[in-house]
């Protein structure tokens, strides 16, 4: 049985959750925070969340994690069969984890964790951020999801991502994100209905309070 190593409030932990609850997989969560102890580098050799624990070994890296899984195991297809079609898919994950998730994880500290980030750090966020939906709303189809007619790996990205650069944008820029991209919202709102969603949001909100509370400990 796969095993996946993570804690619930991690947006990539909940990628690679969802993309197994989604494809119908049985899995065992084993919780675990990133960090730089030995034994946890010798599975995450950057000590970060999610890794998957697999019958020859682990594998880090949220994206590979979520190929690895679509190329070995069954249930609901989250990549398409044409080459073509998968790398428009690829293309448009990737967008959204470089131009999107990124930016606004810079930022992260101060919106979620009491923390203050550099005036610069936010600067370069907040041009890169309004890029990065640019460049979303340029490529993606949204028709009803990011990449066409099918769920694929590139909603799974988007609604872990594009949820929390709001957050950022509202937060620290006074944008909302949302106001010129109805598609977007429209998106968010049936991803929401999900019941795979569902449960997985419910198990991050059991453990956010806690989470966020010791985070901000940590930074006294």
């Amino acid at each position: 049985m796969l095993k996946l190593h993570g804690f619930a409030v991690s947006n990539y932990f909940n990628m690679v959750k969802l993309t197994l609850l989604e494809k119908g997989l049985d899995f065992e969560v084993k919780v675990v925070h990133g960090s730089q102890d030995p034994d946890f580098l010798a599975i995450s050799p950057r000590g970060k969340v999610p890794c998957l624990e697999t019958e020859h070994g682990f594998i880090n890296e949220t994206n590979v994690i979520l190929e690895y899984i679509e190329e070995t195991q069954g249930g609901k297809r989250l990549l398409p069969e044409d080459a073509y079609q998968r790398a428009i898919v690829r293309a448009l994950t990737k967008e959204i984890e470089l131009y999107i998730e990124l930016p606004a994880r810079s930022c992260y500290m101060e919106v979620f964790f009491g923390g203050k980030v550099d005036q610069a750090i936010k600067a370069k966020a907040k041009a890169e951020l309004l890029a990065g939906v640019a460049t979303l709303k340029r490529h993606g189809k949204f028709a009803p999801y990011v990449a066409g007619s099918e769920m694929t790996i590139a909603d799974v990205m988007f609604l872990y991502s594009f949820d929390l650069a709001c957050a950022v944008a509202k937060k620290l820029f006074e944008i909302d994100l949302l106001a010129d991209f109805p598609q977007a919202k429209a998106l968010l709102e049936q991803l929401g209905k999900n019941a795979n969603v569902q449960q997985v949001e419910a198990d991050k909100n059991a453990e956010m309070a806690a989470f966020i509370a010791a985070a901000k400990a940590g930074k006294k």
